[in-house]
């Protein structure tokens, strides 16, 4: 019998970048306006169109908190079958995490708008303040609802109290529960002429659940978030059956059947086949066959509607800037992505080489059904391709908050085949093989993965399928990603160093670089699709790691260790990139910049 429990709390402050506005509009009667250009330099203009980082604004950030708490139940045991050992365990476990995800300082987009449209007020004013306070021009037809002017033009001229009144801190609150179930056996039931054959089979029951509460105020008006509750939940049922058969000459088979049973989408069987051979001791080659399914998750399906507000480019009327307000929901119609995933390698284990160890495996997955979505750029230069079910997407924004609407779901796209090779190297000495009782051992341990292809088609007629690999813009994927540690581990304390990173390559695969002779004339939906572009390179990241570790034997078969890891130790900056908002790849780069992380653990018998 065994019993586990673990909780875990975590809360993270994260800078999201500057309250940028690409297409702030103040009236020609705006009284900071008049007072910084004056009347005369506006004499017969009735708006003013600005771009800003607003610096005298806080930055917006994401200040989220979670705590998870897991308990586990079991047993196993053993018992003779077939006059050999079968092994079985059995378990329970249940899940559940509480998160709240909070903003901070981020703009609502009615008294935002209020407070930038400051006029000077007229004699005689409902507000009864002086004739030529600068006040808002909503205040003098409503004067109880709170708004405070606030200056747009200049550094360190907008007021705290403008400040307070614009900006707000939505969040969202969301529960998540995970309910498991299984039992497994596995027993050697015969014996070939080449050793025994081995057999596992097992039974697993899971049940996730999500529900969510947001208040009305944080539901919609806000430039980013806009939260709604998701409430939803599906089981998952699954049995299996994985069997290892040697053949001889240092050949093994080994294969695998799942029947799973999504309570949602309904019945799919994956399965697993695969050979290994070993010619001799220093060379393994292998080859699997597999089909695998990603069945959609909780957000993908039951996501109530988190909007988001920004600008796109008109194809239209080939104007920037144009604000936009946009919606994503859940989709309870996706199916699973299914995968006919083949990989095929060799593992080098040279016995003149001791702890030596060195594989390389290609692979090669071809996704049918992938889970993807289209964006509020992508649906609009559809819809202007001609491509009338993506103009069904999107409208005039009925709230005023924005100029357009746009609705946003994950769907199920047409296919997609991702290429590359897996390296993995590792070397690890004993010291005392070098030198006369020297503790400890050095351990070097290099990952790497080159990405060859990553094409998605989406099916849609006239949209042209890319390459991503190399890009480190949008939905990137670098040609190289890659990681090295070093590590010394004795009795009494431990030290690894690491250098991980990924390759330079193209902002988007989709530019096409040109400063002259660029090419004119074609077709709206390729330029929509093809633009130009001067400069598309990104430059890579490495960043560097370090791990110290002290043992300490606190006596009768226990143990603590002391740790202290620091994350991006000289402090590099992200993968930046030329756009608004984060202008960073969040994916592969270190964000946080130089991290310290101290703890202890501990272990008694």
């Amino acid at each position: 019998m065994f019993g586990e429990a673990s909780y875990n709390w975590q809360k993270t402050l994260f800078n999201a970048g500057p309250q940028l506005s690409t297409s702030t509009v103040l009236r020609g009667d705006n009284a900071y306006l008049i007072n910084t250009l004056g009347a005369a330099r506006l004499a017969g203009i009735s708006t003013v169109t600005l771009g800003t980082t607003a610096v005298d604004l806080p930055y917006r950030k994401n200040n989220s908190s979670r705590d998870v708490q897991r308990y586990a139940v079991g047993a196993e045991g053993d018992f003779q079958l077939f006059g050999n050992k079968a092994v079985w365990s059995a378990y329970g476990q249940y899940g559940e995490t509480n998160a709240r995800e909070q903003l901070r300082d981020i703009m609502n987009v009615t008294r935002m708008a209020n407070a930038t449209d400051a006029v000077f007020a007229p004699a005689g004013n409902a507000l009864g303040v002086a004739a030529g306070t600068i006040v808002c021009r909503s205040t003098l037809t409503a004067p109880g609802n709170g708004c405070v002017p606030m200056n747009r033009l200049g550094i360190g001229v907008a007021s705290q109290g403008a400040i307070d009144y614009a900006l707000g801190d939505p969040y969202r609150d969301q529960k998540l529960k995970q309910t498991v179930a299984g039992i497994n056996l596995s027993v050697v039931p015969f014996a070939t002429w080449a050793g025994d054959v081995s057999v596992a089979v097992g039974g697993e029951y899971r049940k996730e659940e999500v529900s969510g509460y947001v208040p009305t105020e944080f539901q919609t008006g806000w430039s980013v978030g806009n939260f709604l509750p998701t409430f939803g939940s599906y089981n998952v049922k699954e049995a299996y059956l994985e069997t290892v058969v040697p053949l001889g000459s240092g050949v093994e088979f080994n294969g695998a059947v799942r029947a799973t049973d999504y309570s949602t989408s309904g019945y799919v069987t994956t399965w697993k086949v695969g050979t290994t051979w070993a010619p001799v001791d220093d060379i393994r080659f292998r080859v699997t066959r597999s089909r695998d399914i990603r069945a959609p998750n909780l957000s993908e399906l039951f996501q109530a509607g988190t909007s988001r507000t920004n600008t796109l480019t008109d194809p239209f009327t080939n104007r920037n800037g144009v604000t936009f307000r946009e919606t994503t929901t859940g989709n309870l119609n996706l199916k699973p992505e299914i995968a006919d995933s083949t990989s095929v390698g060799v593992v080098l284990q040279p016995r003149f080489i001791p702890g030596f160890s060195f594989s390389a495996d290609g692979f090669l997955i071809k996704l049918q059904d992938a889970i993807g979505q289209f964006f509020a750029q992508d649906i609009i230069n559809r819809c202007f391709e001609g491509r009338t079910e993506f103009c069904a997407a999107y409208g005039p924004d009925t709230t005023g908050d924005r100029e357009l609407f746009f609705r946003a779901s994950p769907f199920n796209f047409a296919r997609q085949t991702v290429r590359g090779i897996d390296f993995d190297a590792t070397y690890r000495l004993a010291l005392d093989e070098v030198f006369d009782s020297a503790p400890g051992n050095v351990t070097l341990k290099a990952l790497a993965t080159r990405y060859i292809d990553n094409i998605t088609d989406t099916g849609v007629p006239n949209v042209v399928p890319v390459d991503i690999v190399g890009q480190l813009g949008g939905a990137s994927l670098p040609s190289w990603i890659y990681r090295f540690n070093a590590t010394y581990d004795s009795d009494s304390f431990a030290i690894t160093g690491t250098a991980r990173g990924v390759s330079g390559g193209s902002y988007s695969n989709n530019y096409i670089v040109c400063s002259t002779n660029c090419p004119v004339g074609r077709p709206a939906g390729v330029v929509s699709q093809f633009p130009t572009i001067d400069s598309n390179k990104i430059d890579g990241a490495t960043y560097f790691d370090l791990n110290l570790t002290g043992k300490v034997d606190m006596g009768q078969g226990a143990k603590a260790e002391l740790f202290l890891n620091v994350t991006n130790l000289f402090n590099r900056e992200p993968i930046l990139l030329p756009e608004t908002g984060l202008a960073a790849n969040s994916t592969y780069s270190d964000l946080l910049g130089r991290s310290f992380r101290v703890g202890i653990r501990m272990r008694t018998r």
